[in-house]
């Protein structure tokens, strides 16, 4: 390995560090709690240094936001891979879903909530976001109906589940009805 291989390595894995460390900071005490300096102190890497990877807080955001979608897109799959019929494949979606934004509260606010300086819905977006979108989309242009484009199907039944993922997050729904909302939203939206 040359001394240039050797270099590149060690500064991905500092990148990875810094992100990890912004995301379990983050799932612990929030994303206020998410600074520079106590990254710094807790890599035990100079403020500098992680500028010299991330130009701020935003940045960082963005990269655990990234990750996120990666792992939203990967749960969604095994999940609906697991299922057995259109009605399961869009249960199990949903579900996954849900289960991905209660699990990973500091994550979900990054992808959803929070600004990582990532455009959304344009041709420039990163391709973990792109892949997270087309996740949901595999399974649900199979219920989108005929008159329906199956992308604003999509939109759409992605829009009902933040709101069931951020209103069940923030206590305004009642917990016992989860799933129960979870079967009206499919029974209601999906073609069957």
């Amino acid at each position: 390995m040359s001394v240039q291989e050797r270099k590149q390595r060690e500064r991905a894995d500092r990148e990875r560090l810094i992100v990890v460390t912004a995301r379990e900071l983050a799932e612990q005490q929030g994303w206020d709690a998410v600074t520079t300096r106590r990254l710094a102190e807790r890599i035990e890497y100079s403020q500098p240094v992680l500028y010299s990877h991330f130009k701020g807080k935003r940045e960082i955001i963005g990269a655990v936001a990234l990750q996120g979608a990666s792992e939203l897109a990967s749960a969604v799959r095994a999940a609906t891979a697991k299922a057995d019929g259109p009605r399961a494949r869009v249960t199990a979606l949903a579900l996954a879903y849900l289960d991905y934004a209660a699990d990973n509260p500091a994550v979900y606010d990054a992808l959803f909530q929070l600004d990582g300086g990532l455009p959304y819905a344009r041709e420039d977006t990163p391709e973990p976001l792109k892949d997270a979108f087309a996740s949901l989309q595999e399974t649900l242009a199979e219920v989108a109906g005929e008159d329906v484009h199956p992308g604003m199907f999509t939109e759409l039944f992605w829009a009902s589940l933040h709101g069931l993922a951020t209103l069940t997050r923030t206590r305004r729904l009642l917990p016992g009805d989860a799933l129960r909302r979870v079967e009206l939203l499919v029974d209601r939206l999906a073609v069957l």
